[in-house]
């Protein structure tokens, strides 16, 4: 575990005591932790996600319908 020491704007320290709060976690150091947590999950790249990696190897995998013509895509659509 790291310790460190921080600066935070009174607006974020409000939100760390919400998250604190409606977790019901002990301090603000597991507010931090949760919020680090969700922003992973959320907005990180997905390449960066491993689940990410195997959704692309399924993909990779899959084969692809040849149509001879527009009239036959377009009758394969309207069936689906």
């Amino acid at each position: 575990m790291v310790q460190a020491i921080i600066n935070i704007e009174d607006q974020t320290n409000r939100v760390l005591n919400i998250v604190k709060a409606k977790f019901g976690l002990k301090d603000k150091s597991e507010a931090i932790n949760i919020m680090a947590e969700q922003y992973e999950k959320e907005l990180l790249e997905p390449q960066l996600r491993p689940e990410y990696i195997g959704k692309l190897q399924k993909i990779k995998k899959q084969k692809g319908i040849s149509f001879k013509s527009v009239k036959e895509l377009r009758k394969h659509i309207e069936n689906a």
